[in-house]
């Protein structure tokens, strides 16, 4: 729903967030939780500042049930209230910060600066569920594994997932400790060593809003409001660990270390002029069955998100160099729609709660340059990487940092942007 919120002429009293570079402007408003003396607080990102939205509850600038859960020190108490809310608070905060707010001096004094702030999860996951959404991605990395047949038959008709470990999920900017597992070289017996082959996955992490009860499936129509907003989301994967473990249950070591997910969350209020129809099928394809599919949801459930994954080595730090761009991607090139995961997700009856997190799988799309991992970018790791500096890269190295931009881009309408995921690879912590 486009409405006066995404005006693209609307400016902020915050002078930042006038500038044609942030990814905050007025019309994101996205939301996090930032850490503060007495705990943990909910504040809106705008320009280079953060908003706390607890202090604007305290001092009654946010009321009624929104302003009650803005108290919350996490955003579990606002996911669960639902679209009407959310979409309240939303024109709530846009009149507050607008250029001619009359509340912007009171406001001022409970800005914070977003560079000196400390970031913790968003909300509270209670579980964890990563999809296989992109096509591009399960054709590529199947043709390494299964090159007569690339892309197994069920692919096409049933959103494909598996349910990941909410324990390890970190927020953006924590080190990640390089695994250990076990693998399978040229010996007969597998080697329990730390990985060899560690990769990143280029994600959207989207935060479940409302449940449903146990046993009561979300019919696709309803799906797309149960979703709160999304993040950027890095699927640490061990590769090595990956393939010799995933044969018959799926992902367990090689994933269950560490999933990273960016601070901020931007509402799906604030993403809806970049909405775009669903991925087109060929004919040779099959519609989606009934419960998946809703005409709504294939006219707008896809998103028009550019995502980046950059890549920083220490000896690229140690002579002041830039990251480096490995891949550009967007999210439209998703085969299934957020929603048609969350109804998937919910059809054999399972209970989703408010702060659960769906993680897309690796966004990646056909050209070389739109892969969103390192097991498709080198293939397999037979083609490295040449960084500008000289180093290679088949997969990821003790102090490399991988970091994940996400923005939205549309004529007649601001740009707004994700923020960034980032995360440096840790050494293996030693055996005793």
């Amino acid at each position: 729903m486009i409405d006066s919120t995404h005006d693209p002429n609307l400016r902020s009293w915050v002078t930042s967030a006038n500038d044609p570079d942030t990814g905050f402007p007025i019309q994101n408003l996205p939301l996090g939780v930032f850490a503060d003396a007495g705990g943990s607080r909910i504040g809106t990102a705008i320009g280079d500042s953060v908003l706390d939205l607890a202090a604007c509850a305290e001092a009654g600038l946010v009321d009624g049930p929104a302003g009650a859960a803005c108290r919350a020190p996490d955003l579990n108490a606002l996911m669960a209230l639902g679209s009407p809310h959310w979409r309240a608070l939303r024109h709530r905060l846009s009149a507050l910060l607008r250029h001619d707010a009359r509340e912007r001096v009171s406001l001022a004094r409970l800005l914070r600066p977003l560079g000196e702030l400390e970031m913790r999860l968003p909300a509270r996951i209670g579980d964890y569920t990563d999809f296989y959404a992109s096509i591009q991605h399960a054709t590529t990395v199947g043709a390494q594994m299964r090159p007569e047949n690339p892309l197994l038959p069920n692919y096409t008709w049933v959103p494909i997932g598996y349910h990941g470990r909410a324990s390890s999920i970190v927020v953006s900017g924590t080190p990640v400790i390089r695994p250990r597992g076990q693998f399978k070289l040229e010996a007969e017996a597998p080697l329990y060593a730390p990985t060899r082959r560690l990769d990143y996955e280029l994600e959207l992490g989207a935060w479940v809003g409302p449940g449903n009860p146990l046993g009561a499936p979300v019919p696709i129509a309803e799906a797309g409001a149960r979703l709160f907003g999304l993040s950027l989301l890095n699927d640490w994967s061990a590769r090595d660990i990956q393939r010799w473990e995933y044969q018959p249950l799926g992902p367990f070591l090689a994933k269950n270390f560490a999933t990273s997910v960016s601070a901020w969350v931007v509402t799906l209020d604030a993403l809806a002029p970049f909405r775009c129809p669903a991925f087109p099928r060929n004919t040779d394809q099959p519609q989606p069955l009934p419960y998946l599919n809703d005409p709504a949801d294939q006219a707008g459930g896809g998103l028009d998100i550019i995502l980046e994954v950059l890549l920083s080595t220490p000896h690229m730090r140690a002579r002041g160099d830039a990251p480096h761009l490995l891949s550009r991607g967007n999210a439209r090139d998703l085969y299934w729609t957020l929603a048609q995961m969350l109804a998937h997700h919910s059809s054999g009856g399972c209970n989703l709660r408010p702060g659960d997190l769906l993680g897309t799988g690796t966004v990646s799309g056909p050209a070389p340059d739109s892969r969103g991992c390192l097991l498709e970018l080198t293939d397999g790791g037979k083609a490295p990487i040449t960084l500008p500096s000289g180093e290679t890269r088949r997969f990821l190295e003790d102090g490399d940092e991988v970091i994940l931009r996400g923005h939205c881009a549309r004529e007649g309408f601001r740009s707004i942007g994700l923020g960034e995921c980032r995360g440096i690879v840790n050494p293996a912590q030693r055996m005793e």
